[in-house]
C-alpha cells in the first residue's frame, strides 16, 4: 500500500473542522492533505492563509490549483495510481476547491477526504465524482 494511503487512511474519523489540520480533532479537506504532507514528507512547504468557505470564488482565482502546482506534480487524468492528489470543481463554472487521495483504482476505486458533515471518510470513486476531478497530482518524491 502508498504510504500516502496508508497516512490518509489514519485520518479516517476525523471530525470535520473548517480549516484546521489536526488528525483525530478536526479537519477539512486542505488540513487533511496538509497532515498527511506533514506526515510523508516532512514541514509544510508554505504557511496557509485564513480561508473562509468560500475563499477564491469571489474572484474566481483557481489558488488551490496553483499552490497544487507549486507543490505537487501534475499527473494525466488517465494515469490513476493510489496515492494521488484528485483536485475537485464541485459545480460547473465554480473554482476547483475540494481535495482528495486516490485510495484504490480500478472496479472499486475510492478515494480518502474531509467531507463537511461526514468528517474523513473513504468515499468509493463513482461517476459522479469522476466527473468532478480536473487535476490529478503526485506527492513529491521524498528526499
Amino acid at each position: 500500500m502508498s504510504v500516502v494511503v496508508q497516512a490518509a487512511r489514519g485520518w479516517i474519523g476525523t471530525p470535520y473542522l473548517h480549516q484546521c489540520s489536526t488528525r483525530g480533532a478536526g479537519c477539512d479537506c486542505l488540513g487533511l492533505l496538509r497532515g498527511v504532507w506533514r506526515e510523508v514528507i516532512g514541514a509544510e512547504p508554505e504557511a496557509i492563509p485564513a480561508y473562509t468557505q468560500d475563499w477564491s470564488e469571489p474572484q474566481g482565482e483557481e489558488r488551490l490549483w496553483r499552490a497544487a502546482l507549486r507543490h505537487l506534480t501534475p499527473k494525466p487524468l488517465a494515469e490513476e495510481a493510489p496515492g494521488d492528489v484528485l483536485l475537485f470543481r464541485m459545480r460547473d463554472g465554480a473554482v476547483a476547491k475540494h481535495l482528495g487521495v486516490q485510495a484504490r483504482t480500478g472496479q472499486e476505486a475510492s478515494f480518502v477526504h474531509a467531507y463537511s458533515g461526514h468528517g474523513v471518510v473513504e468515499s468509493a470513486l463513482t461517476p459522479p465524482w469522476e466527473r468532478r476531478i480536473v487535476a490529478r497530482f503526485a506527492f513529491p518524491e521524498r528526499n
